[in-house]
């Protein structure tokens, strides 16, 4: 046999056989059960199928590849360490479920200004239905609008101390006025404390220290450590590693928001007039339920509620000195 026709059948061969080799590609991952998952900037479309199915204690494995950038694929509220998503690479993991439901996963890496809307569900059929639990959030119990302006009426003129607050309060000679701490914010709690007997000896700068000790005690040096990872991973890129509102995607974001109808830029997280007359809870209804209207993404099925109070104590070292913050 001449060499050209020899050559001649090779690249029949391969013009025939290549695809024939990815139709038995695509045939062993539908009868193995391995579905392609492909993640494209949310501009681009997102991840492909951004919807799932599987039951109770069947496992879902699913090959995952980028079709653009590098991309993170997590699992809300499970606690899985997430898995790179790169470029023209595939990665498999293998998903297992015991309790039905919707399942939310999402991009953890941030790859662009619309990276919180990568997202897409697991729906997970069989088993015994969950309890469902039928008690709205705590901002809804104490009847909270979110959505509202929330202006400290007064401000610290130097950075509380929680420590030297505690050292006050285990001198004062009386009881402390009863408040809840979740449902205050530091800025009505000041001005409870401000009028209270037992603290009326003390200046302002002490009072500030008490409020800043009683909201140390809501949380602990585990949950600050727990909340400064969670922020930097979903909060920083917006709201700047030092929640100044300055975070790179900010640049964008505020672009986007001076073109009507589209977001607000970052809130400021330092800006004390603000945070110091939001409650706790106020701030974990906005991290759960997101800001309509702002761009500010609903975390709801994505953390769990343990990491969302973490993520609330944290933001309080902007303006507190706990001591201990990371």
């Amino acid at each position: 046999m001449s060499g050209a026709r020899r050559l001649s059948l090779f690249l029949i061969g391969l013009a025939v056989g290549l695809p024939l080799s990815a139709l038995a590609w695509r045939w062993q991952d539908r009868h193995s059960g391995v579905i392609e998952v492909h993640g494209r900037m949310a501009e681009e479309g997102g991840w492909t199928p951004d919807t799932l199915r599987t039951s109770v204690g069947v496992p879902l494995r699913l090959r995952l590849t980028s079709d653009d950038v590098v991309h993170g694929f997590a699992v809300g509220r499970r606690g899985d360490p997430p898995v790179d998503v790169m470029p023209g690479q595939t990665t498999e993991v293998e998903l297992t479920f015991e309790t039905p439901g919707t399942y939310t996963f999402y991009c953890t890496r941030w790859c662009g200004a619309g990276h919180w809307r990568m997202r897409g569900t697991i729906e997970v059929g069989g088993g015994a239905p969950p309890v469902a639990s039928l008690e709205p959030p705590l901002y809804v119990r104490l009847g909270i609008d979110i959505d509202a302006p929330h202006l400290a009426e007064s401000l610290p003129e130097v950075r509380p101390s929680a420590a030297r607050g505690a050292e006050v309060e285990r001198r004062l000679q009386g009881a402390m006025p009863a408040l809840d701490p979740l449902a205050t914010s530091p800025a009505e709690a000041f001005l409870a404390l401000r009028a209270s007997v037992v603290l009326a000896g003390r200046s302002d700068a002490e009072v500030w220290d008490v409020v800043a000790s009683l909201y140390r005690q809501e949380t602990t040096a585990s949950a600050l450590t727990q909340g400064a990872e969670l922020y930097a991973a979903n909060c920083a890129a917006c709201h700047g590693e030092d929640g100044a509102g300055d975070g790179v995607m900010a640049e964008s974001l505020q672009a986007a928001a001076a073109q009507p109808g589209h977001a607000n830029s970052p809130a400021d997280f330092t800006d004390p007039q603000t945070a110091l007359g939001a409650s706790p809870a106020l701030l974990h209804g906005k991290i759960l339920r997101g800001g309509m209207g702002t761009g500010m993404p609903y975390f709801g099925p994505i953390l769990r509620d343990d990491e969302i109070w973490a993520l609330v104590g944290y933001l309080w070292t902007f303006h507190f000195d706990f001591g201990d913050e990371p």
